[in-house]
């Protein structure tokens, strides 16, 4: 038999030539690819199993995540490369996460209380960080103590004489600029100076730092002024007039940080920060 030196066609593209040959490479955490169908370019954070098998998880510089199947459909430097997962990966299950995104601490007891605190003006605030942060707290030794309003704060401040490593860090509502509220929180701050800080969310009630979506819904209600509010949301909402009960529905609702407002885990996690710093 002769031997067809050139194919079948020489001007045809011949399967049995060799192309080029496309570069395998680990997608691991951290690493920024383009995909070359779509343009969509992000840094690997994980993966999904889903019916296809394995995608990679790639992050944008906006935080928004995609899912794409593995296989040649990668650009790394404009190289064209094949994704693969780890076999590191596959074998080391992710790190156990607390309510807040912490990384949980496994069979260690719960520290001894410090002298610090945290306050908060009152139950259903309390409520809301423990649910939150509650594993963390007691990993850190700090307890959260209802204060009952923002007017107790001087009194409950100079009974607890903060210093020599007694911090207290006050979790306020609606701190607005100009106001009584805020005026008590500077008066407290500058008498005892790098010993308390006060800080405050924007809303009119803890309530509200739960993301509305959470409840199905996309923006809180407004309630008109003069109405008080816990109430005119139960009435908006069709919850009854039984605000504690309203509050466990929506509290029960909360799983982990993601549920909140930004907002509000930042001054939770500055007040932690503060108190538990050495």
């Amino acid at each position: 038999m002769t031997s067809d030196r050139y194919g079948k066609d020489v001007l045809a593209h011949d399967p049995r030539a060799a192309g080029p040959k496309v570069p395998t490479v680990d997608a691991v955490n951290g690493l920024v690819v383009e995909c070359a169908r779509t343009g969509w370019c992000g840094a690997v954070v994980g993966w999904q199993k889903g019916a296809d098998g394995w995608a990679v998880m790639l992050e944008d510089r906006h935080g928004t995540r995609r899912p794409f199947a593995l296989g040649p459909s990668f650009l790394i430097d404009g190289d064209l490369v094949t994704l693969a997962r780890p076999r590191a990966a596959a074998a080391a299950p992710a790190p156990a996460r607390t309510a807040s995104g912490s990384v949980a601490v496994s069979q260690q007891r719960a520290r001894t209380a410090r002298a610090s605190r945290i306050w908060v003006e009152g139950r259903h605030d309390a409520e809301l960080i423990e649910r939150v942060w509650g594993a963390d707290l007691r990993v850190e030794g700090v307890v959260v103590e209802e204060l009952g309003g923002v007017d107790e704060l001087p009194g409950r401040a100079r009974d607890y004489r903060p210093g020599d490593g007694r911090r207290i860090g006050v979790l306020v509502d609606h701190l607005v600029p100009g106001s009584k509220e805020t005026r008590i929180a500077e008066s407290v701050m500058q008498e005892w100076a790098g010993d308390v800080i006060v800080l405050g969310h924007p809303y009119v009630d803890v309530w509200q730092a739960v993301r509305p979506q959470v409840i199905g819904i996309d923006a809180w209600p407004v309630i008109p002024r003069g109405m008080p509010w816990k109430e005119g949301i139960c009435e908006a909402l069709g919850w009854g007039s039984d605000t504690g009960l309203a509050w466990r529905r929506l509290l029960e609702q909360v799983r982990d940080y993601t549920d909140l407002e930004p907002s509000l885990l930042g001054r939770v996690e500055e007040l932690i920060d503060f108190v538990t710093t050495e």
